[in-house]
């Protein structure tokens, strides 16, 4: 599979964050809204990075389960 059809599936995926590849062929993804201070707290990050998609996935999966448990109370 294309590294595009990889990214465009990821950002269906996960419609809160940008995702894109590097030059370097690093996989990345940033939020597109400022963490809260629980989400800081929590363990949440702005921006991850990883060595494949499926990696990317995983990371993207546990910063979303993070910033749930941290919005509730």
């Amino acid at each position: 599979m294309s590294f595009d059809r990889h990214l465009a599936e990821i950002a269906r995926e996960f419609p809160e964050w940008t995702i894109w590849r590097s030059d370097a062929g690093r996989w990345w993804a940033t939020r597109h809204h400022p963490l809260t201070s629980a989400q800081r707290e929590a363990g949440c990050a702005m921006t991850i990075d990883a060595d494949d998609p499926e990696g990317l996935r995983e990371q993207l999966r546990e910063q979303e389960e993070r910033a749930t448990e941290a919005d509730d109370p």
